[in-house]
């Protein structure tokens, strides 16, 4: 509705704070609810957190408490501000990021992306896969890395979320890619992401879980893999996802904390797979496998 208002809380803090509670509000709220981003801020960071209604504040500085501590969560403040669009208006601190090669951005910073880099357009606030958060930037300077020396062809993306992966492996190599995901919204909203970039007809997008989908085993065995998740579903997808592996195939896997990182490390190990690179960055893991060829 035009004119209508919406509410946004914001806290100046520093880079790993702000992004630790924007992470917390993107993995607790709705999509269609809230859309939190941490940005840079006259030599500082700010974390923005936009609401489509009027939030509960007391449970909104309880969730900045859990996050960073009682101090950040009373220096929180509260505005109500009038926005045409509350999706625009949560879009507008987030600058584009760069991973390699790629640029992640809104289409609201369209026109800024270089013609020598390949341009990632994502709506932030609809699934939140920007590539601000330290396990996506991780995922797509690891893909980057590998694209520009191996051309896979058989490719999935696994609880693709917003689509970023999918979409930068589908830019990059123009061939099909399948991407899974269980959530049905996020689903819709990375078809509509991939329209907007141009591969909508390279990706096919997959309703499930896993690796169980029997539309996307069709396209095993995969060279392959990106699954930036959580560390208790990589660990449970370690046999099934090795079982779906070609050859010399990679997987590149995120969402880790450093604590959890060694455990799915021993797991993706144990059916036979060597690190081939370790990313950390922002406080997030993420690991490059590989899947060795067969000795004769």
């Amino acid at each position: 509705m035009s004119g209508a208002a919406t509410s946004v809380a914001r806290l100046a803090a520093d880079e790993t704070t702000a992004r630790r509670i924007a992470t917390a509000f993107l993995e607790t709220y709705d999509p269609g609810e809230a859309a939190a981003g941490a940005y840079e801020d006259g030599g500082g960071w700010t974390v923005a957190i936009h609401f489509r209604q009027a939030p509960n504040e007391t449970a909104v500085r309880a969730l900045v408490a859990l996050a960073a501590g009682a101090e950040a969560a009373n220096s929180l403040t509260f505005e109500t501000v009038a926005s045409d669009d509350w999706v625009k208006a949560s879009l507008a601190g987030l600058a584009p990021v760069r991973a390699g090669r790629f640029i992640v951005h809104g289409s609201h910073d369209r026109a800024q992306v270089a013609r020598n880099a390949i341009g990632i357009e994502i709506e932030a606030a609809l699934a939140f896969g920007t590539g601000h958060h330290g396990t996506t930037r991780g995922c797509l300077l690891a893909l980057d890395r590998l694209l520009r020396a191996r051309h896979p062809h058989r490719v999935v993306d696994i609880g693709t979320g917003s689509g970023v992966l999918a979409i930068a492996a589908a830019k990059v190599l123009r061939r099909g890619v399948v991407a899974g995901e269980i959530d049905a919204r996020a689903i819709a909203t990375a078809r509509a992401n991939a329209r907007i970039n141009g591969v909508g007809g390279l990706i096919d997008f997959v309703h499930g879980g896993g690796v169980n989908a029997r539309r996307l085993r069709a396209g095993a065995p995969f060279d392959l893999v990106l699954a930036n998740i959580l560390a208790g579903p990589l660990q449970r997808l370690a046999a099934p996802l090795a079982s779906c592996l070609a050859p010399n195939a990679h997987v590149i896997l995120s969402g880790l904390l450093p604590a959890h990182a060694n455990a799915v490390l021993s797991a993706y190990r144990a059916q036979n797979l060597v690190l081939a690179r370790r990313i950390v960055l922002d406080g997030w893991v993420s690991l490059v496998m590989v899947k060795p060829r067969l000795r004769k």
